[in-house]
């Protein structure tokens, strides 16, 4: 028999769908550290049980990842050589990880029933402070659940995220880094490209390390910060469970950037094509 949500996610330590100054404190803490620089942690979100379903749940499907080691550069799009060599879309990355869609994933499995636990949505929600008309589960078939492989190689360059939220699990840490770097808003407003070119020039001062362990929740709006997965080494992947949250209804992946994470696309990414709820560079 799967285990339920009860088994999985540590009720206790984060009572996720119990009103109550439990709850209240949870969220207060939250919502105090996004405020701040757009991410949060949640140690300790899955029972040991928990996390040890999940990341053998991703060890088993770990073969069905689409594995790709390319360059790219924070934007996943075409070089321009209309800009100037130095330009952050012209500043191209090796990039060695691994995808597994979320299609591998079983209803009952898991990762879908922590995804599916009662009060799940609503606390992510809250904990973001959205109105209930600009926060909707991610409708990718694709890209809803799905697990971040990294082995040893040199992780996942800088980049922004395709959806405005971005909750992971933290399932299983390599042998040797894969620490999560990041800047906070980088391009809250506009693209800012000076401000993204120290990072990659690694002249800022604004890049923030986090030292996730499996079980830990984190909140994270990826849209908006610079952000990657430091080289890695040992044989033991790292597996990160991502679970995807957008600012209206329907939305997709592009299809050029559902190719390169996921090896392929389906009918409903060529259909809405184009759906978005900013200007901002995939």
């Amino acid at each position: 028999m799967a285990p339920d949500a009860h088994d999985l996610i540590d009720l206790e330590h984060t009572p996720i769908a119990a009103p109550g100054p439990g709850r209240d404190a949870v969220l207060a803490r939250v919502r105090a550290d996004l405020s701040r620089d757009g991410c949060a942690v949640i140690k300790g979100f899955l029972t040991p049980a928990g996390v040890a379903a999940a990341a053998a749940e991703a060890d088993a499907v770990a073969d069905m990842g689409h594995r790709s080691f390319n360059r790219t550069n924070p934007y996943f799009t075409e070089d321009d050589p209309s800009l100037p060599g130095d330009h952050p879309k012209r500043r191209f990355y090796d990039r060695s990880n691994a995808f597994i869609p979320a299609d591998n994933f079983a209803p009952d499995g898991p990762l879908r029933r922590i995804f599916d636990a009662p009060g799940f949505d609503d606390f992510i929600r809250d904990c973001l402070e959205e109105p209930r008309d600009r926060f909707f589960r991610y409708a990718d078939p694709l890209a809803d659940v799905i697990v971040n492989v990294a082995e040893d190689g040199p992780g996942f360059p800088w980049h922004f995220d395709t959806n405005t939220f971005t909750v992971t699990l933290a399932l299983q840490n390599a042998d040797e880094g894969g620490a999560f770097e990041y800047v906070p808003a980088i391009r809250e407003g506009d693209e800012n490209f000076e401000a993204v070119k120290a990072v990659l020039d690694g002249t800022s001062a604004d890049v923030k390390t986090l030292h996730l362990e499996p079980g830990d929740l984190q909140l994270f709006k990826g849209r908006y910060s610079l952000h990657r997965v430091a080289p890695l080494t040992g044989p033991t992947p790292r597996y990160v469970a991502i679970f995807s949250y957008v600012d209206q209804p329907g939305m997709v992946g592009s299809p050029e950037r559902t190719r390169q994470l996921y090896g392929r696309v389906l009918p409903i990414h060529l259909e809405r094509a184009g759906i978005r709820g900013d200007t901002l560079i995939d």
